[in-house]
């Protein structure tokens, strides 16, 4: 099995497993929290990708600056010196954040959340711990990048998998067992990242180990600084662009709506653990492949890649937005939850598709050394995004603020990628929106469609659980059956197979 196969599986199995985590313990964590409590989870979400802005472009630049410098094994000391550099200025951004986050508690608590339940105190202390999770699981971001651009992507998943084990099976049995608080559940999340960060910093100083002793070198940051200064550019826009509406309805909405909001945000997100682990396979190969200047085989990587995430998130994205609320249902048991999520799931999935089917574009934009048309198309969409999601969120509520996230994504798809056509792989642009979009979209929707009409909302939950599950497999299928590099990649993978057996 080829190097990046391997990588791909290793991040889809850690991708899989940590999303069927986090939504398998869901219902757990609302039975003894409480909706209140997960209004908070949400915040906590958005505090952490509010953090991702004080990466600065590194964790990218480490990532890209290992894989460009493993082709030539003499590179060595200098990839120790390219960690150690950027390591100390993430443990130095990390301690002051979390100091912030400290002191900036109490205002939190008292003035910007809506609590009916919850006492100011325990939000206090809730975000004081939040703070010391975001300062432990920022620098594990630098180690993750760093091995993920040495391709130790099987090793950077263990580490993941056994971490988000502990964190969420964990926190359930600290919830049943020691206090069903809020208080509790961080402090358990704190516990287990300062363990997985131990682990995974000895991992990616042992991938590069060497005899020499690894140097802060400021030349380093005066080589890369324009390439950090526009990935960290398009981090902070893009953060703004996916957390803006979270921001906003956590102070526009009472806590409970938001919850709501946060459960459907959660559900959109789990096709982010399908998406992110392909693309960060992907993204060191296709620095490699640019490096030597190997055309060919870029382009090929490029649709096959393109292809396989289609018929990934399609068919996933299809069942989670037509059968939202019986989704919803069979995994909270509360038909309320259902009712009130399930409209907000589907607006956001269909967005979430859409950011999934550019995200391969997106990666080798970045993988080129050219992140601006990203920031670029991303500042115009900022400019934009705030009084949208005002207007939608007090005239239409959630749903509203759901509806721009999903504008936003069909503008990326069908502006921003063909500018990218014009100068990095000058003549794909249609076979990218043939093959690689339409055609699975295209399969997808009718077998989706006649599924949809076929369906019964008043059978048994079993009958359902079984018609939507088969519903997606024949989805999947219907998808791979048309996407051609995907579909014959795949045959040739199970005559292999056969062969062998």
């Amino acid at each position: 099995m080829s190097r990046i196969k391997r990588n791909v599986l290793a991040n889809l199995a850690g991708g899989v497993w940590t999303s069927v985590l986090s939504l398998l313990f869901v219902p757990l964590y609302l039975r003894y929290l409480g909706i209140e409590a997960y209004g908070l989870m949400g915040f906590f979400a958005t505090l952490m990708a509010v953090f991702g802005l004080l990466d600065l472009g590194l964790g990218m630049t480490l990532n890209r600056g290992l894989a460009r410098l493993s082709v030539k094994p003499e590179n060595i000391g200098v990839q120790r010196d390219l960690l150690r550099t950027l390591e100390i200025i993430y443990w130095s951004i990390s301690a002051a954040a979390g100091l912030i986050i400290f002191f900036a508690a109490g205002p939190i608590a008292s003035r910007w959340v809506h609590a009916e339940h919850l006492s100011v105190d325990a939000i206090r202390t809730t975000v004081r711990l939040m703070g010391l999770v975001s300062a432990l699981q920022f620098p594990y971001a630098l180690y993750q990048a760093g091995l993920m651009g040495l391709q130790r992507q099987v090793l950077t998943n263990i580490v993941s998998m056994i971490g988000g084990t502990l964190r969420t099976a964990g926190a359930v049995l600290v919830l049943a067992f020691v206090s069903p608080t809020i208080e509790a559940f961080f402090a358990w999340q704190a516990m287990v990242m300062f363990l997985q960060l131990g682990a995974i910093l000895l991992a990616t100083w042992r991938s590069v180990a060497a005899p020499t002793t690894p140097h802060f070198r400021k030349s380093m940051l005066r080589d890369e600084w324009r390439y950090a200064a526009g990935v960290s550019a398009n981090a902070i826009i893009g953060v703004f662009l996916t957390q803006s509406d979270k921001l906003l309805l956590s102070g526009l909405l009472p806590l409970a709506h938001f919850g709501y909001y946060a459960l459907a945000g959660t559900v959109a997100a789990a096709l982010w653990w399908v998406i992110v682990p392909v693309n960060a396979a992907l993204f060191p190969r296709f620095a490699q492949l640019i490096e030597l200047r190997d055309d060919f085989r870029l382009v090929e990587l490029y649709h096959t890649a393109c292809q396989f995430v289609a018929v990934i998130i399609l068919p996933i994205g299809a069942t989670l937005a037509l059968f939202s609320r019986a989704i919803i249902l069979i995994w909270t048991h509360n038909a309320t939850t259902a009712t009130m999520t399930a409209p907000i799931v589907t607006i956001l999935v269909a967005g979430t598709c859409c950011n999934g089917l550019i995200s391969v574009p997106t990666y080798l934009q970045s993988a080129a050394g050219w992140p601006q048309l990203t920031m670029y198309s991303n500042l115009v969409s900022a400019v934009l995004l705030v009084p949208a999601i005002w207007f939608m969120a007090t005239n239409f509520g959630a749903r509203g603020a759901a509806a721009v996230w999903l504008v936003l994504n069909l503008g990326y798809l069908f502006v921003t990628v063909p500018i990218m056509h014009r100068r990095l792989l000058v003549g794909e642009k249609w076979r990218w929106y043939r093959d690689d979009v339409f055609t699975p979209l295209a399969a997808v929707a009718i077998v989706g469609a006649i599924a949809r009409l076929l369906y019964r909302e008043e059978a048994s939950q079993l009958f359902q659980f079984i018609f939507v599950g088969c519903s997606f497999v024949t989805m999947a299928a219907a998808a791979l059956l048309v996407s051609p590099r995907a579909r014959d990649i795949t045959l040739r993978s199970l005559r292999r197979q056969e062969t062998l057996a």
